[in-house]
C-alpha cells in the first residue's frame, strides 16, 4: 500500500507547491515530472496486485483489485500525455494573451487536484470517500472550465456546476441508502467499505438497494454524461482549455462509469436480478443514439467531439447493463482505447484551433497543408474514434454487437444504426477540415504531437493483438465484475 500513499502525496504536493510558488517559464515541465512519478507510482501499484492479488489496506481504507488497477495505471499514463501537451499549449495560450500568470498557476494546480480526486475515486475503499473525490474532482473541473474569465467560460463553469452538483446530491442520497441498509444487518462502522458491503450483499435489503441505485446511476451518470443529464459536458469542453478536455473525456468519465459498475455489483448481489443492469442498457442505449445524432449539428470542433464522448460513454454503460464475460470484457477494452483516443484527439483539436484562431468547424480549413502533422492527427484519431480496423475501437465495438446479438439481438440493429449515423456525423465535418483549401494568413503553431502518436500506436497495437498481460487482467476484471470465469 505504500505505492497508493505516494501516489496521493505526490499530487497532494503539486497542488501546494503550484499554488504557492507561482508561474514561472519551467512550470509546465515540472507538471511533467510530478505525473512522471505519479505514472512509476502506479506501475509499482499494478505490478503488486498482478504478484499478490487484491490488496487491502490494514485500515481497509484502500482496495487494489484487477478492476480499477488498470485504470489507475490509465488515468496516471493519460495525466503524464496530457501533460506534455499541455506545457506548450498554454504558453502559447499566455502569449496570446489569453491567460495570465495567477491564471496558469490555478490552472497547473487545479490540475493536480483534478488529478488527485482521480486517484482517490479510484483507490478508496470507502462509498463516501468515493463521493467526496467526485465532488472533489467537480470543483476542480469548475475552476478550470471558467480559466479563461470569457462570459462564455463562466456560463459553462456554472452550468457545470449547478448540474453536476444537483446530480451528486442524488448520488450522494443513494449512498446514504446503502448505508442504512448496510445498519440494518449489523455491519457498523465498516458500513460503507465496498468490500465489506460486497461480502455481505445477500443479506442486504434488495428493495432498499435497488431505490438506492436509481439515485447512485442518475448521480454518477450525470458525470458520466448519460442522455438527458449530459447539457454540462459539450459546454464545459468547448469552454475550457483543450487539455482539461482530454482529461475531463479520457479520464473523468471514466471514473464516474467505475462508480456505478462498483455499486451494480452490491446491486446485483442483493437482488438476484438485472434491475440495475436494464437501466442501465436503457440510458447508455439513448445516449448512444442521441449522441450519434448530435454530431450532425454541430459548429465547433470541440463541441463535436464532446457529444462523441457522449455517444461512446453511453455504449460502455450499454455494455456494463448487458453483464456477462463478453460485454463485460468489451467494455473494460473500450474504456481503454477510447480514452487513449479521445485524449488523442482533443490534442489535435487544441492545436488545430491554435492554427485557425477559432474553434468554428467551417473556419477551421487545409489543416495537412498548413501543419501536415495536425492534419493526419486529426485525421487519423477521427478514423480511430468512428469505429475504423484495425485500431481498438473498432475491435471493441465488434466485442458489444457480438454480446448484444448474444443476449438482446434486435438492439443490435440499434447499435449499427447508431455507429453508422456516428460515421457520417463525424467525417462529413473533418473531411473538410483537413483537406479543404487553405485559408490566406493560416500559419503553423509550435506543437507537440508524440503524446498523439503514442497514444494512437497503442490503440492500432490493441487493435491487432492484445498482449497477454491486458488480456488477463481484463479477464481477472470481468471474472470480478461479472462473476465469471476469465475468458
Amino acid at each position: 500500500m505504500i505505492a497508493v500513499y505516494f501516489l496521493l502525496a505526490i499530487s497532494l504536493v503539486g497542488i501546494v507547491f503550484f499554488a504557492t510558488t507561482g508561474h514561472k517559464t519551467d512550470t509546465g515541465k515540472i507538471n511533467v515530472w510530478i505525473n512522471s512519478a505519479s505514472l512509476i507510482a502506479t506501475v509499482w501499484m499494478a505490478i503488486n496486485v498482478l504478484n499478490e492479488g487484491t490488496i487491502l489496506s490494514a485500515n481497509k481504507v484502500f482496495l487494489i483489485d484487477p478492476f480499477n488497477v488498470y485504470l489507475i495505471v490509465l488515468t496516471a499514463f493519460i495525466g503524464l500525455t496530457t501533460s506534455i501537451f499541455s506545457s506548450p499549449y498554454m504558453a502559447h495560450e499566455r502569449e496570446l494573451g489569453k491567460l495570465t500568470d495567477a491564471r496558469l498557476r490555478m490552472y497547473y494546480s487545479m490540475y493536480q487536484g483534478f488529478m488527485l480526486a482521480m486517484y482517490l475515486v479510484l483507490t478508496t475503499n470507502n462509498l463516501g470517500v468515493m463521493w467526496v473525490a467526485m465532488e472533489g474532482a467537480t470543483l476542480a473541473t469548475v475552476l478550470l472550465v471558467s480559466l479563461y474569465r470569457t462570459p462564455e467560460s463562466i456560463e459553462a463553469a456554472w452550468k457545470y456546476f449547478i448540474l453536476c452538483g444537483v446530480g451528486i446530491a442524488q448520488a450522494l442520497f443513494g449512498t446514504i441508502l446503502l448505508y442504512y441498509a448496510a445498519e440494518q444487518i449489523g455491519i457498523g462502522e465498516d458500513a460503507l467499505l465496498w468490500s465489506e458491503l460486497y461480502i455481505h450483499a445477500s443479506h442486504l435489503n434488495p428493495e432498499i438497494l435497488e431505490i438506492a441505485f436509481v439515485f447512485l446511476l442518475i448521480g454518477y451518470g450525470t458525470k458520466i454524461g448519460l442522455v438527458p443529464l449530459h447539457n454540462w459536458l459539450p459546454d464545459a469542453h468547448s469552454e475550457g482549455p483543450t487539455p482539461m478536455s482530454a482529461v475531463l473525456s479520457g479520464l473523468l468519465l471514466n471514473d464516474a462509469l467505475y462508480a456505478v459498475v462498483r455499486n451494480k455489483m452490491l446491486v446485483d448481489g442483493a437482488t438476484h436480478s438485472n434491475m440495475a443492469g436494464l437501466m442501465m442498457m436503457s440510458f447508455g442505449l439513448l445516449s448512444f443514439l442521441v449522441g450519434a445524432l448530435f454530431l450532425h449539428r454541430q459548429t465547433d470542433i470541440k463541441r463535436l467531439f464532446s457529444y462523441s464522448s457522449i455517444e461512446h460513454m453511453g455504449m460502455m454503460t450499454f455494455a456494463f447493463g448487458i453483464g456477462g464475460a463478453l460485454a463485460t470484457f468489451a467494455a473494460l477494452l473500450h474504456m481503454t482505447v477510447h480514452s487513449l483516443t479521445k485524449s488523442a484527439i482533443f490534442v489535435t483539436v487544441g492545436h488545430a484551433a491554435q492554427v485557425a484562431g477559432t474553434q468554428k468547424i467551417d473556419k477551421i480549413r487545409g489543416l495537412i497543408k498548413t501543419q501536415p502533422k495536425i492534419g493526419w492527427g486529426l485525421l487519423i484519431g477521427t478514423v480511430s474514434i468512428a469505429g475504423f480496423p484495425p485500431f481498438g475501437v473498432f475491435t471493441s465495438e465488434f466485442l458489444v454487437l457480438v454480446a448484444t446479438m448474444h443476449s438482446y439481438p434486435w438492439l443490435a440493429l440499434l447499435l449499427l444504426l447508431g455507429i453508422g449515423i456516428a460515421f457520417a456525423g463525424l467525417f462529413r465535418n473533418i473531411h473538410p477540415m483537413v483537406y479543404g483549401a487553405k485559408p490566406e494568413g493560416q500559419n503553423p503553431v509550435k506543437a507537440n504531437l508524440w503524446p498523439v502518436m503514442i497514444h494512437l500506436g497503442l490503440v492500432l497495437w490493441l487493435g491487432l493483438a492484445i498482449p497477454d498481460f491486458l488480456a488477463n487482467w481484463f479477464s481477472e476484471a470481468t471474472r470480478l465484475i461479472a462473476g465469471s470465469a476469465p475468458l
